[in-house]
């Protein structure tokens, strides 16, 4: 049977992009299932974006929404918000920077099977400012160590994962730090991985909103305020491994 599938996209100063994404999205989409839908979740975007996703809602079939953030609530608060609109058995998410080819979201959806339940890509080669590169080396391997994450590329934000397993995760954060809250936590609930290698392109409009020192500073503080909790509390394990063993048995 052919999945079904919602996709949707983090927006925040990405008007020069997003409407490429969204159409490549819908187009990936047709080839792989009949069952799908785009998200766009506009955080509070100082730029034109929203305009340009008003137009494309005009055009566009119903199976594109937009969900509008009136205040920016950070990429975590976008990326809980776009798990929440989802509505498909599978889930989704790329940023809306076209630093991903959303056409290979078909390379991940090859490895839909019962026996997995979060599917991640690689970068196989980081396009980005050396200096970006390097501190984003530094974090990765950090974050992994000290969280014992086993996935190759925790920072690889192009991910496919069943809708079912946010029926027993909650996710808290409102920054960066989501990407390995959710990542640590399926991983201690017991779901299942695969990973496939993607294609990673410099950024053609905008910029990070991450690498500043500002930034850089008080992730640290969230890191280890995260590590306290998941590592040493084991609040993840302790809390959705007996739902997750339940939630399999159902599905047979």
């Amino acid at each position: 049977m052919k999945p079904s599938i919602s996709v949707f996209f983090p927006c925040y100063n990405d008007a020069g992009t997003i409407a490429a994404m969204v159409i490549r999205a819908l187009q990936t989409l047709r080839e792989i299932t009949d069952d799908y839908e785009v998200i766009v979740v506009n955080d509070a975007s100082p730029d034109d974006a929203l305009q340009i996703l008003n137009e494309l809602a005009c055009v566009l079939p119903t199976t594109f929404r937009i969900v509008h953030h009136e205040t920016n609530r950070g990429y975590g608060g976008v990326i809980r918000s776009g798990i929440a609109a989802a509505t498909k058995e599978w889930v989704f998410y790329t940023d809306g920077d076209a630093q991903y080819d959303v056409r290979e979201l078909k390379l991940l959806a090859e490895k839909i099977s019962d026996d997995v339940d979060f599917i991640n890509g690689w970068k196989i080669k980081r396009r980005d400012p050396l200096h970006r590169v390097i501190i984003g080396i530094v974090y990765q391997y950090f974050i992994k160590f000290i969280f014992g994450l086993k996935i190759k590329d925790v920072d690889c934000d192009f991910r496919l994962m069943r809708r079912a397993m946010f029926d027993v995760i909650e996710l808290e954060s409102d920054t960066g730090t989501i990407t390995f809250e959710l990542v640590k936590k399926a991983q201690d609930a017991g779901y299942r991985f695969a990973e496939v290698p993607v294609h990673h392109f410099y950024r053609q409009y905008g910029e990070s909103q991450f690498f500043n020192v500002t930034r850089v500073g008080a992730t640290l503080a969230r890191v280890f305020r995260w590590w306290w909790r998941l590592v040493v509390k084991r609040e993840a394990v302790r809390a959705y491994r007996g739902q997750v063993q339940r939630q399999k048995q159902s599905r047979g």
